[in-house]
């Protein structure tokens, strides 16, 4: 069920929406524009796809219409690197007027194949140390956006976990290095310091694959007091059917960096409101495309979270949520 809901309200007239942190007036734009969209995602996730719906409907909220005035070329990578770089150069070679990237090796693959082409991001955590922007506030060059997550991240879901299951004592955070912000490790420090404050074993476990997936989740099965930390990783995401079927059949609680885990069977999901920041990216699309440069455009950070909670897995792993957890949450499934 539904814990709390956020209601906009749009008020006026109808040529002006405010969005984010930005009002816009809808103009009707002088001539037809295309758009690379590169996402990191595959195309069967249905809250993938709600994401490029959401981003298309705010576009046409504000002038931009498909097959109007603006030409939207949509690729996905499903979480594939080599995808990606492939995707990268046949976009580019298309030379449109704007690229949306979702997904850190998204960005860093289309990075590698225009400097000039305005790239607006969306889902990035690390911008600065991943070397995509000179600072948030300043971004320079040809690339800004919207990051998904901070560093403190990876404590905060190790204590997420540790409340949930306090039974826990040896935790492994899970990424892939080739997909994962700062090749794994912009959440480890976070995740590391919480360890020590809560008398937690943290275990590095970096997969590139469904077969490593399922080694380290079997390794942490065979001691008691086993627990998961699957990062905000698109690779991750790709594989969450993988990764929730083996933690339900090894019985090892998981707390993981978006909703979706939650919904589909893991056990306490909490991440930004991808949703909302797939809306907020509209808006700096209309300035690029309207002459703004991305350099004077600050990288934005989110500012709406989800934490979801699945109360069957945790009748299934044995566990009882407490109402600490449950007063939090966003949505209970039960």
């Amino acid at each position: 069920m539904r814990r709390r809901e956020v209601i906009a309200l749009v008020g006026g007239a109808a040529a002006v929406h405010v969005l984010g942190p930005f009002v816009v007036r809808a103009q009707q734009p002088d001539r037809m524009r295309r758009i690379g969209v590169l996402m990191g995602y595959i195309e069967s996730d249905p809250d993938a796809k709600v994401l490029v719906r959401t981003f298309v409907e705010a576009l046409a909220e504000i002038g931009w219409i498909e097959g109007r005035n603006l030409q939207i070329d949509l690729r996905w990578a499903a979480g594939d690197v080599e995808k990606m770089r492939s995707f990268a150069k046949e976009l580019v070679a298309a030379r449109p007027d704007l690229l949306l990237a979702s997904t850190t090796p998204v960005i860093a693959a289309l990075q590698r194949e225009t400097r000039t082409i305005p790239i607006v991001f969306v889902i990035a955590s690390d911008p600065v140390g991943d070397g995509f922007v000179a600072s948030l506030a300043r971004p320079g060059g040809n690339t800004t956006g919207f990051i998904n997550l901070e560093a403190t991240a990876g404590g905060k879901w190790l204590e997420l976990l540790k409340e949930a299951a306090p039974r826990v004592s040896r935790v492994a955070v899970m990424f892939n290095p080739d997909t994962a912000p700062g090749g794994g490790n912009y959440f480890l420090p976070s995740f590391e310091a919480a360890a020590r404050a809560l008398a937690v074993k943290p275990i590095v476990s970096p997969v590139r694959s469904e077969a490593e997936i399922e080694a380290g989740i079997s390794a942490l099965a065979r001691e008691p007091g086993g627990g998961l930390v699957v990062t905000s990783d698109g690779f991750m995401r790709v594989h969450r059917h993988a990764i929730n079927a083996l933690t339900a059949r090894h019985k090892v609680p998981a707390v993981y960096g978006s909703r979706v885990h939650a919904l589909e069977g893991g056990l306490i999901g909490f991440g930004p409101q991808s949703v909302d920041l797939f809306r907020r990216a509209a808006p700096y699309v209309d300035r690029i495309l309207r002459g703004t440069s991305p350099s004077e455009l600050p990288v934005q950070v989110p500012t709406k979270f989800e934490l979801v909670v699945n109360l069957k897995t945790a009748k299934a792993l044995g566990l009882e949520i407490p109402p600490t957890i449950l007063v939090r949450a966003d949505e209970v499934i039960e």
